[in-house]
């Protein structure tokens, strides 16, 4: 196919609120060496996205300054470097920035096929929750077949992910989320049990669903408020993983000493400074471990809502009401 010289594409202009979000024109992306550039036919929308558009989370040097770190689409050009992918090859992928566009230019090792059966909405849904969630679930919190975890913010896109995936793996899995109706959704997911934190508090509810034992491991989002409960449910050598800080990220009068005696370990992880090969190795791993059961029919995005490229500002005013179960996706064709 012939490639324009330029594109549509999101552009915030300044910061501040969903209504800063607009389409513009713009030169089609360049692929480096080492980089693919997609046509891209459906991306992603992230919780990073709407932090970026309040210009709190700046992209990292020599990344894009459109919002969007996940696509799906078609291979249209291909660096000098890149042997592992073909003009033509349907793939999702972690964007470092520039999602939100009819073309992205991505590193080739951050790239992963479609799922067998999977349409474009499916798979752009994928790349941000898979690898955000394999690398902290898994491999920083090192949660293993038979042990318990438990995951705040069930019905968010890395909620609904984590639920899946650690079901999938053989671990048992407990989830917050904000009303009875989300509660009722991660069941389906394949929570064991999931907590309403507006009408009980989820540190007395692990400790009854444990027998006192706790659990062996924590994904939250949710931040300072949270810490001390975080501390009090988890178990002996429990760790409890960090990827965000919605409510705050400074704790005043935190007491460690239950830090040394369960020897526990507080750890986490941004992915968007990470280096290509870092993220091309998580790749890796999704291949080999998660996609089988994509391709299987198993772990399927949760879908709840499509927005043309247009409509960017809506999505993200449903992002920020945190109505939605599961993922949101803009559509660019």
């Amino acid at each position: 196919m012939t490639i324009p010289q330029t594109m549509t594409h999101v552009q915030a202009n300044g910061t501040g609120g969903p209504e800063v979000l607009g389409l513009a024109t713009g030169p089609v992306p360049v692929p480096k060496p080492d980089e693919v550039l997609i046509r891209v036919q459906a991306a992603g929308v992230n919780r990073p996205d709407v932090i970026q558009r309040q210009g709190h989370y700046p992209p990292p040097p020599g990344a894009s300054p459109i919002l969007g770190l996940e696509v799906a689409g078609e291979v249209v050009a291909c660096g000098d470097q890149v042997t592992t992918l073909a003009i033509g090859d349907r793939v999702c992928a972690l964007a470092n920035g520039g999602g939100y566009a009819e073309y992205c230019a991505v590193p080739a090792p951050q790239c992963l096929p479609w799922p067998a059966g999977y349409d474009v909405i499916r798979a752009a849904a994928l790349p941000e929750t898979a690898f955000t969630v394999w690398a902290n679930l898994f491999q920083h919190g090192r949660l293993a077949k038979g042990e318990t975890a438990l995951v705040h913010g069930g019905t968010s896109g890395i909620g609904v992910t984590a639920i899946q995936l650690a079901h999938e793996f053989g671990a048992r899995i407990y989830a917050t989320a904000g009303s009875d109706e989300k509660c009722a959704a991660c069941l389906r997911l394949g929570a064991d049990a999931a907590i309403n934190y507006r009408t009980r508090d989820f540190a007395a509810e692990v400790k009854t669903l444990t027998e006192g034992r706790g659990v062996n491991v924590i994904l939250d989002m949710v931040g300072a408020p949270y810490m001390s409960r975080n501390v009090r449910s988890l178990a002996l050598d429990g760790r409890l993983v960090m990827i965000a800080f919605l409510q705050g990220s400074k704790v005043q009068d935190f007491d460690f000493t239950p830090v040394m005696v369960r020897r526990l370990t507080i750890t986490g992880s941004t992915m968007r400074p990470r280096t290509t090969a870092q993220k091309g190795a998580i790749a890796a791993d999704l291949r080999a471990k998660v996609w089988p059961a994509l391709d299987a029919g198993r772990c399927p995005p949760v879908i709840h809502a499509t927005f043309p490229l247009a409509e960017a500002a809506e999505a993200h005013r449903l992002m920020e009401s945190s109505q939605h179960i599961g993922k949101i996706v803009l559509r660019v064709e």
